[in-house]
């Protein structure tokens, strides 16, 4: 089983955190991940990209000129697709681009993804923030600490000091440990859990 030191804010190892071998020790498999990360992203489009076709464009109601005799060839509206203005022919409409994949593969995704992130030291697990309040400086003194910018923080509640001192901060994420998802563990370098979240983490990928 994976042993994980335990850090305070400021870099300081004072535990260590024995890990399940089932979600901390896997073998990742980039196949697995991709295909959930394409879901995720297909899940997040929004779908809502539309052209008007040649029944929804305004006009078309007189033909533009008769059928024969002025040398123009011939058109029966100005809403066809070859006049500008016109109507499209196969324009994107409104869709749901979302679609189901099985929920085991959706947990051994995310159990690949954390063991990565274990296995390549950019796990970090802290006990405690101490952000005690909102102020930006303080979050980014933790994460230089660390020598981490382009970071992903899981908490184990709501901290309103944490988010909002966050917020403003370039290539860094804050996330409860519902949100906890595939793609954001894989697109940050590093990933900040903090230890409390931990059990409750595991307690959610064994059921």
């Amino acid at each position: 089983m994976p042993v994980i030191p335990v850090y305070d804010s400021k870099n300081k190892k004072i535990d260590e955190k024995i890990l399940k071998d089932e979600i901390f020790g896997q073998e990742p498999d980039s196949s697995v991940i991709h295909e959930v990360i394409v879901w995720q992203m297909a899940k997040r489009r929004a779908g809502t990209a539309s052209t008007l076709r040649k029944d929804e464009v305004r006009g078309g109601g007189k033909k533009p000129w008769k059928q024969k005799g002025t040398g123009n060839a011939r058109s029966g509206s100005n809403r066809s697709p070859v006049w500008r203005g016109g109507g499209s022919v196969f324009g994107p409409k409104p869709r749901d681009y979302s679609y189901d994949i099985p929920k085991k593969l959706k947990k051994l995704a995310l159990c690949m993804a954390l063991s990565d992130k274990c296995k390549a030291d950019r796990l970090v697990i802290i006990r405690d923030f101490e952000i005690e309040k909102i102020k930006t400086k303080d979050f980014i003194t933790l994460l230089s600490n660390f020598d981490a910018k382009k970071s992903l923080v899981i908490l184990d509640e709501y901290d309103n000091n944490l988010i909002l001192s966050s917020r403003n901060i370039p290539n860094v994420k804050v996330l409860p440990k519902e949100g906890l998802n595939t793609y954001d563990i894989i697109k940050y370098e590093y990933l900040f859990i903090k230890e409390s979240a931990i059990a409750q983490i595991e307690e959610r990928l064994m059921s």
